[in-house]
């Protein structure tokens, strides 16, 4: 008779440790499934992420206005639809100023090649409009913040994918 209690109690540790792991390993795959489908449905634009490079748009500036300030290089992300795409500039800490695509009469503007996208390693030419003068009276030059903003389409939110500062040197 004692050796039916050894038997007995032997099997149940055994018996224990298969469930256990029987419901670890369920539990596991319920988990994955369920993260995989969340990955799946997502809907978002995902990361996008972009770097910029500036440099002084040389040259000098006339008090009157129209004068080209920087220049704006994407240097890596993918490619960016100029439809999608708002140009805002601040020049020395003042007032915020949205700028035109190749409209003189606003006050500032900026000009980009002729296809739908800024790719790597094009640059886009940020300028006083032609009666605004945002640089000229100070005799070395002016700091300007180009912030960079991806319009929202849909549901989306606008979304400023970078603020760059650049140095318009006067002389």
């Amino acid at each position: 008779m004692n050796n039916d209690n050894r038997n007995e109690e032997a099997v149940s540790p055994v018996i224990a440790t298969i469930l256990m792991v029987a419901i670890t390993v369920v539990l596991a795959g319920v988990l994955y499934v369920w993260a995989s489908s969340l990955a799946g449905e997502s809907t978002g634009g995902g990361l996008d992420t972009y770097t910029f490079s500036d440099r002084d748009a040389a040259g000098d500036m006339s008090a009157d206005g129209g004068d080209a300030l920087v220049h704006i290089q994407m240097t890596s992300g993918d490619g960016l639809s100029w439809a999608v795409l708002k140009v805002s500039i601040v020049v020395d800490g003042g007032a915020s100023y949205t700028c035109a695509e190749g409209d003189a009469s606003a006050d500032c503007t900026y000009s980009k090649d002729d296809d739908n996208n800024w790719e790597t390693s094009e640059e886009i030419t940020i300028s006083e409009g032609d009666d605004t003068n945002m640089c000229g009276q100070d005799a070395t030059g002016c700091e300007v913040v180009v912030t960079l903003t991806k319009l929202g389409v849909g549901e989306e939110d606008d979304k400023v994918i970078a603020t760059v500062t650049a140095f318009a040197d006067t002389a």
